[in-house]
């Protein structure tokens, strides 16, 4: 079950940064970054992480180079705890 929510949550987030990154360049709606912050928390931050690297989406942003990798490390924890 963790299993499925783990691969489920990354591929939302990374799609989340795809789609975001496509309307930015078309200047549409974008996904307001609070909730890609919120994907990264709950899981997602690898598929964060992977999309930021394939997209070139949010690279220079700081605050998405540091908590992406700081959501990573809380979610390994959180794993080890939970098996």
């Amino acid at each position: 079950m963790l299993i499925k929510y783990i691969i489920t949550i990354n591929i939302i987030e990374f799609l989340a940064m795809g789609i975001d990154k496509y309307q930015a360049k078309n200047n549409k709606w974008r996904i307001p970054e609070k909730s890609l912050f919120l994907l990264a928390f709950i899981g997602g931050s690898p598929g964060g992480i992977l999309g930021m690297i394939l997209f070139h989406h949010k690279t220079k942003k700081v605050s998405f180079k540091i908590l992406f990798p700081l959501f990573l490390l809380i979610n390994i924890i959180l794993y080890l705890k939970i098996k």
